[in-house]
């Protein structure tokens, strides 16, 4: 008897049937390795759809973007990309299959649940290639930064995506396709199971779950899709997944890649005549050894130099919620009692629309660079900061937080820049007498700043202490009995409670001894909404500014428009330190006329407002310009201003080289 012709019954159902059937002998040889067949399926399919995606982006450019003797470099590069993708989202599968149990490998219910995840999985996959199609069509790229944007505004990338496309058809069409796909494979799969998995298949299974992963990760880097000479040929010979996730790992977007640039001798001309007195990019900074003169009246409104700053940031406070900015609730009484008292500024503008945006303008005073905030990118350490400056001048930098700093990459990005870091873990138990999920009430951390302060300007020693509040944040909780709102009320309640912590903070310092050499300033870290019609509501960035100071400023408003970003180097000339050229801000009392421009972003949008003009500088090169009312701040479409738009450019590439370069360093010899 032939032994291959042997056939036997076999109580062992279909994929998708309970029906028994009869199956060869030489189908169950144990000749062939199948416990892989799984992983090894799923890769193929994955691995197809990669290659046809490639295949039809090429197809898509004519010879002029991309010739035919381009195609074999993009087509092995690719496939190393995606064999790197692969080895992370296969890796799953070889776990999963080396824990599964024979037992429930052979049953019906097992097969069905197989077929249902591997449909997911490829409707998974053509949703991304349908997804990666329509983002090259909009930006020639693989997906970056930009895709990650479009991960955080949900709401609005959602409700775009339904006005663009058929979205019901576009989803239905990927089912079908899937479920076609998977009964393609299914005779396959039902030849899958017919092997047992031993314990030592089970072990090459875990260590290809592990290996793989490992392999890839030291192996492949997203810059080697660089050098072919040519963009297109990079960006095809990248993974769409293996992009997206370094460009949330990385958290940036290259400003010389998709932006509209000019030659840097250029931009630094430009900034020259703006006032930036940084040095060229390439050539070291220098720290300026002048003597610094002593405060003048009619310059500085000042009656003399203060020792201490204590800057607070306000967590999301928009100019319109305070009554001294037009606001008719009342919910500000002690800030407007501090305007009313000090020099209030008119119009000034946030660089961003999150909390490390503001930390990043507020220390470092450099224009938002595209992307990710550098308060959260690597290498961001000895900065030209407030800190890095400060410090070697004999003034103490301190930041304090109410919540855990490790949030955002706050304490990381501090502590490598000479801050001395107070977050929620160095605030003792007793002393919390409220907190929820973002921190301690803002009384708690102005309490703790105070106790910690109060060593410091006791011995007479000079700080600079940046204090960043958490209470006007979600879900808006404060302590009962502090104001006529109950908690939680909402952002109004939020606003007046942090504004009740603000006075009642002051009116403690008063009786400290470094009281009245201590200048105070409160601003905004962002403004509490930046939903508009436009890419970039003005009215979502106008955020306060007060310095106060009874023993120190005069009285007064300052009417011309000046950005987050010139606050850093005003800090240090009003100290009267060295180092107010090392940013690419300026101060607000520098000797000419004022600037009267500002910086407003959104990861990728970059706007440039001066002149009533909003010039926006937008990805793929483009270049947009809007008249702004100066009342109303509503903005109309315009012709382009040549040159606003050199001087955006200029601010912008160039802030964004330095980080790149390593020029925002701190000059070694400072």
């Amino acid at each position: 008897m032939r032994f291959d012709r042997l056939w036997v019954a076999h109580e062992y159902p279909l994929w998708l049937s309970q029906k028994p059937r009869l199956i060869p002998m030489s189908m169950m040889t144990f000749s062939r390795a199948r416990f892989a067949d799984v992983p090894l399926l799923f890769a193929a399919i994955w691995l197809g759809f990669f290659t046809l995606l490639r295949l039809g982006l090429m197809a898509s450019l004519d010879s002029g973007q991309l010739a035919m003797t381009d195609w074999p470099d993009v087509l092995t590069k690719g496939l190393m990309f995606d064999m790197a993708t692969l080895a992370f989202t296969t890796s799953p599968v070889f776990l999963y299959e080396a824990i599964l149990p024979n037992r429930w490998r052979i049953s019906a219910w097992h097969r069905r649940l197989r077929a249902v995840w591997l449909w997911v999985a490829i409707f998974v996959m053509l949703f991304g290639v349908v997804s990666e199609v329509t983002f090259w069509i909009e930006f020639s790229t693989r997906f970056n930064f930009i895709a990650v944007d479009y991960l955080l505004y949900t709401q609005e990338v959602i409700g775009n995506i339904r006005q663009s496309y058929p979205i019901t058809a576009i989803l239905a069409t990927i089912g079908v396709l899937a479920a076609c796909l998977l009964f393609g494979v299914g005779r396959l799969l039902q030849r899958i199971d017919d092997e047992r998995v031993t314990a030592r298949q089970r072990l090459v299974l875990v260590a290809a779950a592990f290996c793989l992963p490992v392999l890839s990760y030291f192996s492949a880097n997203v810059d080697q899709m660089e050098g072919m000479g040519n963009a297109y040929a990079a960006e095809l010979s990248g993974n769409g997944l293996f992009t997206l996730a370094a460009a949330m790992r990385r958290n940036e977007l290259d400003f010389d890649k998709f932006y509209q640039t000019m030659p840097q001798r250029q931009a630094d001309a430009i900034l020259r005549e703006m006032g930036v007195e940084r040095q060229p990019l390439g050539e070291a900074l220098k720290a300026d050894d002048d003597e610094d003169e002593d405060l003048a009246d009619d310059v500085l409104p000042f009656t003399r130099r203060p020792k201490n700053v204590v800057l607070i940031s306000v967590e999301s406070l928009s100019a319109s919620f305070l009554g001294s900015y037009g606001a008719p609730q009342g919910l500000t009484p002690k800030m407007d009692e501090l305007a009313r008292n000090g020099l209030r500024f008119a119009h000034v503008y946030a660089t961003g629309t999150r909390t490390v945006r503001g930390l990043e303008a507020l220390s470092l005073g450099t224009p938002p660079v595209p992307g990710q905030s550098i308060v959260r990118r690597p290498r961001n350490e000895h900065l030209a900061t407030l800190g890095e400056v400060l410090k070697p001048q004999g003034v103490t930098p301190y930041f304090f937080y109410g919540g855990y700093g490790y949030f955002d990459n706050m304490n990381a990005y501090f502590d490598a820049n000479s801050y001395q870091v107070v977050d929620r873990t160095d605030i003792p138990k007793p002393a919390i007498m409220f907190e929820n999920v973002w921190g301690v009430a803002d009384e708690v951390l102005f309490n703790q700043a105070l106790k910690t302060l109060g060593s410091r300007g006791g011995e007479g020693q000079p700080f600079f202490a940046h204090i960043m509040t958490t209470s006007n944040h979600r879900p808006y909780t404060y302590p009962d009995g502090r104001i006529d709102i109950k908690s939680p009320g909402g952002r109004v309640g939020a606003v007046k409670y942090t504004d009740f912590a603000i006075g009642e903070f002051i009116d403690k310092a008063r009786s400290q001894p470094w009281f009245k050499d201590t200048l105070f300033i409160i601003i905004a870290d962002h403004c509490a909404s930046v939903a508009g019609k436009s890419k970039l509501p003005l009215n979502g960035y106008k955020i306060p500014l007060i310095f106060y100071g009874p023993e120190l400023v005069k009285v007064g408003v300052y009417e011309p428009m000046v950005s987050q970003l010139d606050l850093a180097p005003t800090i240090v000339e009003v100290l009267g330190k060295r180092g107010d050229d090392l940013f690419f801000g300026r101060s607000f009392f520098e000797d000419g006329v004022p600037l009267d421009r500002a910086f407003v972003s959104n990861y990728q949008s970059l706007g440039y407002l001066r002149k009533d003009i909003l010039t926006v500088l937008l990805p793929k090169q483009k270049v947009e310009s809007y008249r702004v009312d100066p009342r109303t701040l509503e903005i109309t479409p315009m012709a382009i201003d040549t040159k606003l738009m050199n001087e955006a450019i200029a601010y912008y590439q160039t802030a964004s080289r330095a980080f790149k370069q390593g020029a925002l360093q701190m000059p070694a010899d400072f």
